[in-house]
Formats: structure tokens, sequence, C-alpha cells
């Protein structure tokens, strides 16, 4: 591959702008949904143009899609390059679906540039990665990894109780293919950041090394129901305020094992949620991650001796999910990181605050990521923004490392890859998990 090599820049944001229009918001951004009748319309464009580029395209029991581009040894397994095409409610025009789009773009680069590979390449498009329908997130590629089992992703339901599989059936995505046996040979999703680091550092490309931990769980606070009036402040059961308490350690544990934890209370509900009522019932999620695990034990014990020294409420504390923190293929990484370096752009490496297909994914298959920068480190938003230079900047990284990936004959997980706990199959409760 010579420098002059690179993938069509304007061809790639065109595709980005067409698919945004699919699902598209007063405010720029997307909301398309997990299996809406826009995402069946958007996974129908990408099929159509990967069809156009001369890829043979297949989906598996979840409607996880793959579009093959041979190479000149059909054996060998596939380099895979992709993301996800769902949205969130409110969402941008960037978050997954350039992933998806890059791999496209690759594969019509290649087309364009008359290169042949060892391995084939194939483009993947991820079912329900967002959680925002149907949770919990990165559900699709959980179960191709072995995370969750088949029937649990089949039985979720949304919020009025439709489940994924009849979803899938309706809008003709269910394939007859099992999830996870599709083989490939590793995995590169090129994502925006969504955080703030590399534009604040002037920085192009994050080589991104593993993702962080994770620790969710769901908290009810109950107390006693009283007249908001005529009950003295000593003795009340105020739910909402133990709850408040709980709330601030969250905040207060997070700081503590800065600069890398992070705490969050993404949901909160109270009842009766009457004006002139003492709450005497508050439901509400925690969110703790943090790139090491023993860190997050730490913040775990911490909010759980929380719990149990509130004297004003019941406190319980359930852990409803705990996803190790992953560390990428070095083989991968070091592709990208040359890959990088070859094309001159500035660089870091860094590790994922968000969680993303690839982090699921890493745990049967080699694996890395790219990320480019996006304006304010916005995200799950509609004024998500991301410099059409900088995606076509990630892309040209993605391009030069899969070329170097397909020239294995055999690919096996490097030494830093991870093992152990993270092999292990999460079994989520019944309770819906929300990203």
């Amino acid at each position: 591959m010579t420098d002059d090599n690179q993938i069509n820049g304007d061809r790639l944001w065109q595709s980005l702008m067409e698919m945004a229009r699919i699902g598209a918001l007063p405010g720029g951004g997307c909301g398309r949904l997990a299996l809406t009748d826009d995402d069946q319309i958007a996974r129908d464009l990408f099929a159509r143009w990967c069809e156009e580029a001369g890829c043979t395209v297949t989906f598996d029991r979840l409607g996880n899609m793959f579009a093959r581009r041979e190479g000149r040894n059909p054996d060998l397994p596939p380099i895979a390059i992709g993301s996800h095409l769902d949205t969130q409610p409110h969402g941008g025009r960037f978050d997954g679906v350039y992933g998806v789009m890059a791999g496209l773009e690759i594969v019509r680069s290649l087309n364009d540039l008359g290169i042949d590979t060892d391995a084939p390449i194939e483009i993947v498009n991820w079912t329900n990665e967002e959680g925002a329908r149907f949770a919990p997130a990165m559900l699709c590629s959980g179960v191709y990894a072995g995370l969750f089992d088949l029937e649990f992703a089949l039985s979720r339901t949304d919020a009025d109780g439709t489940r994924l599989e009849d979803e899938l059936t309706r809008i003709g995505y269910v394939g007859t293919n099992p999830c996870g046996a599709h083989e490939m040979g590793a995995f590169l999703e090129a994502h925006i950041e969504q955080g703030p680091v590399l534009e604040r550092n002037d920085e192009i490309i994050g080589v991104v090394t593993g993702g962080q931990g994770q620790r969710w769980y769901d908290v009810t606070v109950t107390g006693r129901d009283a007249h908001s009036g005529s009950t003295p402040m000593q003795g009340r059961s105020d739910a909402l305020i133990a709850a408040a308490r709980m709330i601030t350690a969250v905040q207060e544990i997070a700081l503590a094992h800065g600069p890398d934890g992070v705490g969050t209370v993404g949901e909160l509900h109270v009842s009766p949620n009457s004006r002139n009522t003492i709450p005497g019932d508050v439901r509400f999620t925690i969110d703790f991650r943090h790139p090491d695990d023993a860190v997050l034990s730490v913040m775990d014990t911490a909010i759980t001796e929380t719990a149990k020294a509130e004297a004003d409420a019941r406190v319980d504390l359930e852990m409803i999910w705990h996803n190790p923190p992953v560390r990428f293929d070095r083989r991968c990484v070091d592709a990208i990181e040359t890959a990088t370096k070859g094309l001159d752009y500035p660089f870091r490496r860094m590790v994922s605050g968000a969680g993303h297909d690839a982090c699921l994914v890493a745990r049967k298959v080699p694996t890395a990521m790219v990320f480019v920068p996006c304006r304010d480190g916005l995200s799950h938003n509609e004024a998500e923004w991301a410099e059409p230079a900088h995606l076509a900047a990630g892309c040209n990284v993605l391009f030069r490392a899969a070329l170097a990936l397909s020239q294995y004959s055999t690919f096996a997980p490097g030494p830093d890859a991870e093992d152990g706990n993270n092999k292990k199959k999460i079994q989520p409760t019944v309770q819906e998990i929300q990203q």
C-alpha cells in the first residue's frame, strides 16, 4: 500500500449524511431505535450498498449483519470492521453509524484501488447496541461473545411489552445462522470518542487499548408515606432524604477514586410522588466505572457500607451487572498505532469510558478500536458532531490496520488479551439494565 492509497473521505461523509436522513430529528440528530421501521430501512439501505460493493450479506439469529468481501484465501477467517446502526431516542448522526460506514468505505476503497486481501474483509452491524429500546445495551454482540444467552436476548421487551424476537421477525431480520457461530480473525471498530480528551489535546486519533469495567446497581429505599404538614420532622422515615444521601455518596466515592473513577445516578423514581406526602419509596440506579477491577471492588465496598449505615430508611442495594475491564489484543492495537504513525496523525493511547460492541466481542475475538474527536465530547445528543476530516482520518487508520491484519493466516489472541473472568457468562437478572 502506498501513501496515495487512502479512502474517499467525501464518499464516507455522504454515506453518513444519507443514513442520517433515516429517523432524522428536527434538531439535526437521529432517533432510530433498534428493530423499528426506521432501523429496517437503515438495514435495507446498508445491505443494498454492501451488495453493490460486491459483498455477500448474511445475518444471524439475532439480526447481526455480516457483509463479506472475499479474499484470496476464503478459508481464512475474515478481518471484520463495524459497529451499530441503531441510535438513542435523541441521538446523533455519528455514534455507532460511523463505524459501520467506515467499514463500507474501506470495502469501496479496496474496490477502487484494485486491492485484493489475503483474508476476507467483512462489515458488521450489531443489533441493539444502544439498549435504548431493549435492555441491556450491547445485547446481541454480548450473545455473540457468549456473555448472554440467546433466549434471554429474544425475550427482552420494550416499554410497551413488545418482545425483541417478535420485532426481529416483523422487520424480516431473523436469520438461521446461530449467533456466535460466525468466525472472525479480528474485529476493529471506529467510533467517535464520546468524551473531550482528544479535542482538548488537539489529537486526531485515539488508539484504544481497552474498556473500563462497570458495576450497575438497582437501589430501593423504603421509608413510610406520611402527611407532609402534620408529621413532625423528628420521627419521619423519608425515603427521598435517605436516597439523597446515597446519591451524594455515589459522587463522593467516584471523586475519591479519580481521575478514572466515575459514578452516575441515571434514573430516579419517587413514590407516591405527591407534593404533600413524605416519600415512602424511592428507586434509582447506580453506574460505577473504572479501568481497574480492584478499584471497582473498593468502590463497591464503599457504597455497600453506605447503604448498611443508613438509619432513616431501609436501603436494598442489588448489583445487577458486573462487566470487568477488558484489554484489547496487543497485535490489533499495535496495528492501529503503526497505521496512525505511518499517516503522521497526532494520537494517544487511551481506555474507552463508554461501552461498545468491541468491548464484548473482545472476550471472544482479537479486537481493537479507533477513536476520533467529537465536538465538546458531546454524544447521545442531537448536537453530536465530528469533523469530516477527522472521520476520514480514523477510517484511513482502520484501512491500513485491516490490510496489515489480513496478511495473517492464523490469528490467535495476543498475550495482552483478557481471559479468566472476562470469559465468564453473565446471567442478568430479570430487571432491565439501562445503558
